[in-house]
């Protein structure tokens, strides 16, 4: 019987896990399969400063080519597993190929949601962005003057617009729901993105849907866009930024428990206790809840985490969100999870257009948003971390000093 650890996905969680096991001096075989034609590599910078033409792919990669066979780390590319045997502890690819495992990590992500075929979703020059193939597709249309429409104010579609504008492209968003950033952040944190959007040229429509793409007469290339109020703008593209949804068909299919996701304990354990699951395709229990949480910061952490337990350690993994969103100058950090909050306290920074946004629930401190204000987001995290609730005159004192909230 093998003793193989085989990772099935070879993005942040994938390598993180691997890598954290040989630091960990953990000497077993490990197996990375991934359906990418690259070898690992970061996937934030890729609608940022890699679409910007601002760094090459090499210097994307987590190590170089060479790292993986120097470290008895196997990597499968270009490939995929197509079902999971969890009695005879094999994982079978697409091509028929089999591997056996002793334990199992899926490390498998998410994919972008896609609009139906039946609005124009199938039509050319109607992208995502996820990985580098997206990226590299979309490079191709970011030219000046060109006229870009992007679906959805989550962060993905601001960042696009970001960097969409950046280049000179004319850019028009529309969302739905009634601001933008509905889902995942305050109002006082949707007005200050919208602003800063605005003011560089970006057009954005709210409580506005899309009823359908139009194709060109001659071709399949998208030319306009019916909106939902009734109206029809042209467009030369289309970004699709309207969430994920966890790649969980194979645990699914091979009868592990699945909510939004992967369900696993606090060690990362899926219901099978050979069998792992880390990064975005995982659903943990987190604070008497179970969520997903989609950053790098917990693809990293959990996966580190899950390569202890594996190499035999027995400390549960303690999820401490933090995220971030680089949009024009601006840097958005945010810390702490913000679900359930039933009040927020804006507070102005000392720096000119600085802000931050501080999140409670039932009178307890829970996160943070900090809009070029490093000082507020790396007290917030502190406070976090250490159970220190804020006090709320400083909050409401503009030239109160932070540190005060840490004393």
């Amino acid at each position: 019987m093998t003793d193989r650890l085989v990772i099935v996905g070879a993005g942040q969680a994938g390598f993180a896990l691997a890598a954290k096991l040989r630091a960990l001096k953990d000497a077993r075989p490990i197996t990375i399969v991934g359906s990418e034609t690259v070898i690992p590599y970061q996937r934030p910078p890729l609608s940022k400063k890699y679409l910007l033409g601002e760094m090459e792919f090499e210097r994307l990669t987590f190590r170089p080519e060479t790292w993986y066979p120097e470290n008895n780390v196997e990597l499968l590319l270009s490939t995929y597993v197509e079902e999971i045997d969890r009695k005879a502890k094999r994982v079978r690819m697409q091509d028929g190929a089999e591997l056996e495992y002793a334990t199992l990590a899926l490390a498998t992500g998410s994919t972008p949601r896609t609009l139906p075929a039946s609005v124009g979703g199938d039509l050319d020059g109607v992208f995502t962005v996820r990985d580098k193939r997206d990226a590299d597709l979309l490079a191709g249309e970011m030219r000046p003057g060109r006229r870009l429409l992007i679906i959805g104010g989550g962060y993905i579609g601001l960042e696009a617009a970001a960097v969409a504008r950046h280049l000179g492209l004319e850019v028009t968003l529309i969302e739905m729901a009634d601001r933008i950033l509905q889902r995942v952040a305050a109002k006082e944190t949707a007005d200050a993105m919208r602003a800063i959007h605005q003011s560089h040229g970006v057009v954005i429509r709210e409580k506005t849907g899309l009823h359908r793409l139009i194709g060109s007469p001659e071709g399949n290339h998208v030319r306009a866009a019916e909106l939902s109020d009734g109206s029809t703008i042209d467009v030369d593209f289309v970004i699709v930024g309207i969430g994920v949804a966890p790649n969980d068909r194979l645990a699914q299919d091979c009868g592990l428990e699945v909510g939004n996701g992967v369900v696993v304990d606090e060690f990362a354990r899926t219901s099978d206790p050979s069998i792992f699951a880390v990064g975005d395709c995982a659903m943990l229990p987190w604070k008497g809840r179970r969520i997903r949480l989609e950053s790098v910061q917990n693809a990293v952490d959990q996966a580190e985490a899950a390569a202890a337990i594996i190499a035999g350690g027995n400390a549960p993994y303690d999820a401490k969100p933090w995220f971030w969103s680089d949009q024009y100058d601006v840097k958005l950090q945010i810390a702490g999870f913000n679900m359930g909050y039933d009040e927020t306290f804006a507070r102005p920074g000392a720096r000119e257009g600085s802000l931050s946004i501080w999140y409670f629930r039932e009178g307890r401190f829970i996160a943070v948003d900090a809009i070029n204000d490093a000082k507020a987001y790396v007290t917030g995290k502190k406070m976090l971390e250490t159970g220190i609730e804020p006090d709320r005159a400083v909050l409401s004192d503009p030239a109160a000093d932070l540190k005060q909230l840490l004393a």
